[in-house]
């Protein structure tokens, strides 16, 4: 087990967490160890500090999961300055915003990607490199960085208009590794497999997290869920992180049983599982234990649901993490008693420093903690509705900004979702509010079924008149035979409100 210790460090130390000779990242390439990995970073950190940027400068790279995008997290900061991962599907116009927003002095990047590039996407006080500019070098020796210093700015995925950049410290990502690590009981024997995009704050502690642990890190950019199913042969692979949309797609796919049991450890963010996707898990991959986490950019991670109580709280997204306090707040910022919907609130040291280069919008979402909090100082108002057991276990109800208001009743689209999905006839749902003349909003599932779709509707709504109550039943039905994802791997709730507006 990880020793929690609070005290934060530079982050780019990671490179130190496991024994020299064992194997910290296994690629195309071959394998590095812990030493290889820190001379790597070293060499990386010293050819960004011969380039002479102000400290502070801010370096963005769009790479898919080669060598250098798992190493330049460490590197970026070690050289002193502020790492601006952009995940790989992005397109053009959304770089440009990145690069402009950012004010990158450098985007590191591969040349086939540099030529989709047009005239005035890059700024001109920008210097685009290709990932093979990046030589050996002198090994600079790892940094002395204040924790507090500035270490990273990660994009959000933009489901809710323009990505926004989120400022974190070595702190803030020094934190959540040790936090992470602990409670997922990793070790140095464990293999991650990294799935997700590293420019995503789930996505880059897989790295971070498993080398904290002395553990192997295994990047794979894949096209298909067979993609996966090889990796975990072929690499022995005994974690795997994912968000709900990933998890479906591998369950439709067909596992050998020998590497499904290969796996000992699930983990999910990026949406909440419904309890008929828990109960797949479970029976999919039954050696493996399976943790439940809610998560927001701003405060990296909030919650997690330890496994031995997931079948008995499967729509629980579980209690606060190593480092973090959470909590359910009224509106008037008194607590919000056992059972009592409240706005979620996180406080402690993995608090983000804010929206880079945007006070009004930082002013609204990161503001003084509660006086009755025992953190105190800056804390993170989600804007996410929640319940906390008289355990201290937390559910999800939905976003304020995504609540369906019919008829006169808060409809959160959430319990709409789970009971569409929960008897088996969707493989994926999402609920949404449209216009309606009479309710004010109507409750419209747009949904990819697993068979037929006029059958499926046809189970669902008859199942739903048993389950839910009458304002809260869905109107209309959109059948689609492919729901859109972000770039993180998620379900893309913003463009299907916008498909559906008037």
């Amino acid at each position: 087990m990880i020793l929690l210790d609070p005290v934060p460090r530079p982050i780019d130390t990671l490179t130190g967490c496991g024994a020299p000779a064992a194997v910290a990242l296994e690629d195309r390439d071959g394998t590095l160890d812990f030493a290889g990995l820190e001379a790597a970073v070293g060499q990386a950190a010293s050819w960004l500090a011969a380039a002479g940027l102000p400290a502070g400068s801010r370096v963005a790279s769009w790479l898919p999961k080669t060598r250098t995008a798992c190493i330049l997290p460490l590197a970026v900061p070690r050289a002193g300055l502020a790492h601006v991962p952009i995940n790989p599907l992005l397109k053009r116009a959304q770089v440009a915003h990145i690069l402009a927003d950012s004010g990158a002095s450098v985007l590191i990047t591969q040349a086939a990607r540099a030529e989709t590039l047009e005239q005035g996407d890059v700024p001109a006080e920008c210097r685009m490199l290709t990932e093979d500019d990046v030589c050996a070098h002198d090994v600079m020796a790892p940094s002395q960085a204040d924790p507090d210093t500035l270490a990273a700015i990660l994009y959000t995925s933009g489901s809710t208009g323009r990505p926004k950049g989120v400022m974190l410290s070595h702190a803030n990502l020094w934190l959540g590794a040790i936090s992470v690590a602990h409670y997922l009981a990793l070790t140095p024997d464990d293999r991650t497999l990294c799935v997700l995009p590293l420019s995503f704050d789930y996505g880059q502690n897989q790295l971070f997290s498993t080398w904290a642990a002395g553990g192997r890190v295994v990047p794979l950019d894949y096209l298909t869920a067979r993609d996966v199913i090889k990796a975990v042969a072929r690499h022995d692979v005994t974690t795997l992180a994912g968000v709900p949309p990933l998890w479906v797609q591998l369950l439709e796919a067909a596992w050998p049983d020998d590497v499904a049991a290969r796996l000992k450890r699930l983990t999910n963010s990026g949406g909440a599982l419904t309890p008929s996707l828990i109960r797949a898990l479970r029976e999919r991959f039954a050696a493996a234990d399976l943790y439940p986490m809610y998560g927001l950019t701003e405060a990296f991670r909030s919650t997690y649901l330890p496994p031995p109580l997931v079948d008995a709280h499967p729509e629980s997204m579980g209690r606060a993490i190593p480092f973090a306090e959470v909590m359910a707040v009224r509106a008037d910022g008194s607590k919000a008693a056992p059972g009592e919907p409240g706005e979620l609130v996180h406080a402690g040291p993995l608090v983000a420093q804010g929206y880079w280069r945007d006070p009004a919008r930082s002013a609204e979402r990161f503001r003084p903690a509660p006086s009755w909090s025992a953190s105190g100082g800056m804390a993170v108002w989600s804007g996410d509705t929640v319940i906390a057991d008289a355990a201290g276990l937390f559910r999800f109800v939905g976003r304020d900004d995504e609540m369906i208001k019919s008829a006169g009743n808060r409809i959160s689209p959430t319990e709409i979702e789970e009971a569409v999905l929960r008897g088996g006839e969707a493989a994926e749902a999402v609920a949404i509010g449209v216009p309606d003349a009479r309710l004010g909003q109507a409750i419209v599932v747009v949904a990819r079924a697993k068979g037929d779709a006029a059958a499926a509707e046809a189970a669902i709504r008859a199942r739903l008149r048993a389950e839910l109550p009458s304002f809260m039943q869905p109107g209309r039905y959109d059948w689609r035979k492919g729901l859109p994802h972000n770039a993180n791997g998620k379900l893309d709730r913003a463009a299907i409100r916008q498909e559906m507006a008037p």
